[in-house]
């Protein structure tokens, strides 16, 4: 069995640290990269890297079909005019979104 490697950082009057060198290579992490802490319920924490593409693999897709319709077809698009704001707010003007609250069940 491998040995653990033991880094240690210090927490400054801001609560925050740096990330060790041994603990950067081993998780390929640059200058402005994220982070995510896990905790398990014995208090064990683990970070790991969150890559870009981690982050809404749904939503970089769209962008990407959206990119790539713009650049074969840039005279599709068109300003947001007032007329198309008008009947978006007729449509929905009068829900109210609260969005910290839960999901119901249906709409999980």
């Amino acid at each position: 069995m491998t040995a653990l490697a033991h880094d240690v950082s210090k927490l400054t009057d801001r609560y925050q640290t740096t990330v060790p060198s041994g603990v950067r290579k081993q998780l390929h992490l640059d200058k402005g990269d994220t982070i995510r802490y896990c905790t398990e319920p014995n208090g064990r924490v683990y970070i790991e890297p969150v890559h870009a593409e981690e982050e809404d693999p749904a939503l970089g897709a769209f962008l990407d079909f959206i990119a790539a319709d713009i650049t074969v077809h840039p005279e599709r698009l068109q300003a947001f005019d007032g007329a198309l704001h008008d009947r978006l707010k007729a449509l929905v003007g009068e829900v109210e979104i609260d969005l910290g609250e839960p999901l119901s069940p249906e709409d999980e």
